[in-house]
């Protein structure tokens, strides 16, 4: 749960034996013509009982950059689009997999979708996933360099990105959103001119916390899956209280008693 970045991590050789299980899987685009309808879509699924093997979001900004950046056109990317949902489910009954497509799209229409895309082969499921796969990489390139990973619970992924949003109008940045919609955790990447980075920017870090107190207001934490370091240890008592904090470090002291491990990576 994060703790080789305050305790350390070994490496293990992998075991050489290695077995193959039959399965296939159905991928689907759903773009919707607004970025609260998509989010709040993701719950939707999972109330009409259907649970994804993926869920990914990626809003309309950073689709049509990725677009650009992998020349690819499989799926409409246009100003008519908020937000695309990459729906994935997989089993081994391809009859099955085809029923639980449907009955996603049954869940999907009162939330103002559009055309939904089926990907009929290989090919172009993995067109389908270079739309999201490579989405870091091409926001980067164009400016979109601070990268913070939120989570909330996804019934209140509408109020982040909304939240989000109207924070990039207070504080004069860009900014865009993408992730792993299924559990609620989205990557928040910021453009703002003359900032690469967060680290040691007072400017930038007074964003970061209005960021993080929204998202703490909201049930979620401030980081989903990077794990806490130089860059966020600085606002982790807005999540946490001192009590916690030193628990954890009563943790890192039993395993390291010599502060040998990532010293300062969180605790000084």
């Amino acid at each position: 749960m994060g703790s080789r970045r305050y305790v350390g991590y070994c490496r293990r050789k992998p075991y050489s034996n290695s077995f193959h299980i039959l399965n296939t899987d159905s991928v689907d685009a759903c773009p919707f013509h607004s970025l609260e309808g998509a989010s709040a879509a993701v719950s939707a699924i999972f109330r009409a009982g259907f649970t994804p093997s993926c869920l990914e979001l990626t809003e309309i900004d950073a689709l049509k950059i990725t677009s650009g950046f992998v020349d690819n056109n499989v799926v409409p990317v246009d100003d008519s689009i908020a937000a695309h949902l990459i729906v994935e489910v997989d089993g081994n009954d391809p009859e099955v997999l085809m029923k639980e497509m449907e009955g996603i799209a049954i869940a999907l229409e009162p939330f103002d979708i559009g055309e939904i895309f089926f990907a009929e082969d290989t090919t172009q499921k993995e067109e389908l996933w270079k739309l999201r796969r490579r989405a870091a990489e091409a926001v980067k390139s164009v400016g979109y360099t601070v990268e913070e990973d939120t989570v909330v619970p996804r019934a209140e992924l509408p109020a982040l990105i909304h939240g989000v949003k109207v924070l990039g109008k207070k504080f004069d940045f860009k900014v865009v959103c993408y992730g792993h919609a299924g559990d609620g955790n989205i990557h928040v990447r910021i453009h703002k001119e003359g900032f690469s980075n967060s680290y040691g920017h007072p400017e930038m870090e007074e964003i970061l916390r209005e960021l993080f107190k929204l998202v703490v207001s909201l049930g979620g934490t401030i980081s989903g899956e990077h794990g806490i370091g130089l860059t966020q240890k600085e606002y982790l008592l807005l999540k946490l209280d001192p009590i916690q904090i030193n628990l954890m470090r009563g943790v890192k002291k039993v395993f390291d008693p010599n502060n040998i491990l990532n010293p300062g990576k969180i605790f000084d």
